[in-house]
């Protein structure tokens, strides 16, 4: 019997030890077995084990059968004869009465823990659902966020660059300097019934972007065109949008997210929904996506760009969809369906030559190009900048700044700069005065800076023997270059070499030779007789033809000892046969042929149709062949230095004729 219960019963026991107290003993049996049944199943279990009509007797015997059957579940016990049998009947029932006690305690003490257990599974539940509620109405917020939120709201409203650059840019397509026919040029083109996509070429810093950004609203303002007046400007950067060929992420076109690994939502990923992600040329749709330095982009990112231009949508794929899944949102289902809408008009901006564009996209752009600013615009720039600024510049200030840069968005800066030099030299108070800018300003940023002018050959009104110019282009950018030439009689008969610059590159050499082929042919000097160096000051790689008829010069002025003015610049290919053959990037050649000054520039004749005469600032003198160039620069007179000339073994007196 456990011992947590055979104590209990032996007070009985020794309470009740005497005869007449055996009747008392049973009762307590019975008040022991009623706690731990309960009454109302003692009268079930009696009914059932046919217990009840001894219950009710007034014999011991009776009552101790009943205690049996009721204690053990057994009905068969039957009424035992004599004191011995009756109180081993009542030991047996105190033994069994103690193991139903002591299975009640154990039945109760699991019944508390499942208790617990069950209670505390609910409250949980309970936070769960709570939780879920928060989330549903107040979103996934909690104090960490939040406060990572209020922090940046923070960071956000301590905004430095409400600077002078945000001022001094345009607000409107008046205040853009220098680009009236490209302006003119890209409104036709966007401001219409049926708006073409378009690529602007052009230098950097001369407005692509913000006359782009203008021109939509303009566009915007008309009603016969189809843009709506909240139609947006979507801007990128070619140079950082790059193709991944696991096509895990494009913030070009867009992307499907893996439903577990990419970032889908929790209950995508759940569910094992892959959750389309839109792009820019969704964000575009019905407005204008801007793409800045478009040549940059990858090749693949081109192609699938003009995949998007054609069918005006994005079609995405993901082996993860399955269209018959009772879980998949009807958004999902329709964006996997029909595509997300991409009817947007592109506008490209870059600084490559069209070659560099894919040509699928180029021949479906219309192209818009960008002239290079003169000093005289860089100076408009830089005084409209000073105004804006509230502050008065020096009378020189706006040239030099214009000295050293043909950029308007460099200039703007260097502005912005010489500003804030002003106001820490002086210490001025915003507001109280015009802050006064001067030179002073404007040279310590140049040496804090550590600026070149831009233009550094300047033409002179002089003469020189052996040297030259002639003009380059880079990225829409053009370029004097300056050549020299000197040349010596050879040591030794037929004995002569000609050098030029290792770096000038292939093409240049060339050039070099049809040059020295073309002095013999023209003067009947052989170049085997002299030692002749070439040599482009400043060096750089000549990529292209278009310096021929400049090394032509210099070389036959250093043979010929004739002397070349140094105000006159040229460009052209120069053939064997002494012709003058046309060349590219003219209107950008021409720019610089201002830039530097220069009196004259001589071109090919069949340049000319490129060149508007009465824009050019300087004048153009148009030539087919070596001896045009000579009446262009007065060398069909002798020089006064042609008596130091070496006798030649042969001499021609007349030019070749093309």
């Amino acid at each position: 019997m456990p011992a947590a219960v055979n104590p209990y019963l032996a007070r009985f026991r020794r309470k009740f030890s005497g005869e007449d107290e055996l009747g008392r003993y049973i009762t307590a049996l019975y008040d022991v077995l009623t706690g731990v049944l309960g009454a109302d199943k003692i009268v079930l279990r009696a009914g059932k084990l046919g217990a009840l009509k001894f219950m009710k007797s007034g014999h011991a015997a009776d009552r101790v059968v009943a205690l049996q059957r009721l204690v053990f579940e057994d009905p068969t016990f039957e009424r035992v004869t004599g004191r011995a049998a009756l109180r081993r009947a009542v030991a047996e029932v105190e033994e069994g009465l103690a193991d139903l006690i002591a299975q009640k305690n154990v039945e109760d003490s699991m019944e508390r823990r499942i208790s617990e257990k069950m209670s505390e599974r609910h409250q949980e539940y309970l936070h769960d659902l709570k939780l879920e509620t928060l989330k549903e109405n107040a979103g996934p917020e909690t104090p960490g966020t939040q406060k990572k939120l209020e922090e940046l709201d923070a960071l956000a409203d301590r905004g430095l660059s409400a600077s002078a650059l945000q001022l001094l840019r345009p607000q409107s397509l008046k205040e853009i300097v220098g680009q009236e026919p490209a302006i003119r040029s890209l409104l036709s083109k966007i401001s219409s019934p049926y708006p073409q996509h378009v690529i602007l070429f052009g230098p950097p810093g001369v407005g692509k972007t913000t006359v782009a950004r203008l021109a939509l609203e303009v566009a915007k303002r008309r009603a016969y065109t189809p843009f709506k007046k909240d139609a947006p400007f979507v801007e990128a950067s070619g140079s950082t949008l790059r193709w991944d060929p696991r096509e895990t992420t494009n913030p070009l076109l867009g992307s499907v997210h893996d439903p577990i690994y990419q970032g889908s939502r929790r209950d995508f990923a759940e569910s094992g929904i892959p959750e389309p992600k839109l792009g820019m040329v969704t964000r575009a749709h019905g407005g204008v996506l801007f793409i800045d330095e478009i040549g940059e982009m990858d090749a693949m990112m081109q192609t699938r760009l003009l995949k998007v231009l054609e069918d005006k949508k994005v079609l995405f794929e993901s082996s993860y969809y399955d269209e018959s899944s009772p879980g998949v949102p009807e958004y999902i289902k329709k964006l996997f369906a029909q595509g997300a809408p991409a009817d947007f008009i592109l506008i490209g901006a870059t600084t490559r030559e069209p070659e560099d564009i894919e040509p699928a996209i180029l021949s479906r752009c219309a192209a818009v190009y960008f002239e290079p600013l003169t000093q005289a615009q860089i100076v408009d720039i830089v005084q409209a900048a000073f105004k804006r600024l509230g502050a008065k510049a020096g009378k020189r200030v706006a040239a030099l700044i214009a000295s050293y840069t043909i950029e308007g968005r460099k200039a703007v800066r260097i502005v912005a700069d010489a500003y804030g030099q002003a106001l820490y030299r002086r210490g001025a108070k915003m507001g109280s005065r015009a802050v006064a800018v001067s030179e002073a300003d404007v040279t310590a940023v140049i040496q804090a800076s550590r600026l070149v002018q831009h233009t550094i050959v300047k033409g002179r009104a002089v003469s020189e023997i052996g040297k030259t110019f002639g003009l380059g282009v880079l990225h829409y950018l053009g370029s004097i270059i300056e050549i020299e030439a000197v040349a010596f009689p050879a040591s030794e008969h037929h004995k002569g070499a000609v050098r030029f610059n290792d770096a000038a590159g292939a093409m240049a050499k060339d050039s070099v030779f049809n040059a020295a082929a073309v002095v013999r042919a023209v003067t009947g000097f052989d170049s085997s007789d002299y030692d002749v160096h070439i040599n482009v000051i400043g060096g750089g790689n000549v990529d292209g033809p278009s310096a021929g008829l400049a090394i032509f010069m210099a070389l036959h002025s250093a043979i010929t000892r004739t002397r070349l003015p140094q105000d006159v610049v040229m460009t052209g290919e120069l053939s064997i046969q002494g012709k003058v053959r046309p060349v590219g990037g003219i209107v950008e050649k021409l720019y610089a042929a201002r830039q530097a000054g220069m009196r004259a520039m001589i071109v090919p004749k069949e340049n000319m149709r490129e060149i508007d005469a009465s824009l050019a600032g300087i004048e153009i003198i148009p030539v087919a062949s070596v001896d045009d160039a000579f009446l262009a620069v007065n060398l069909h007179k002798k020089s006064t230095s042609s008596s130091t000339r070496r006798t030649p073994r042969k001499r021609r007196t007349s030019s070749v004729r093309p």
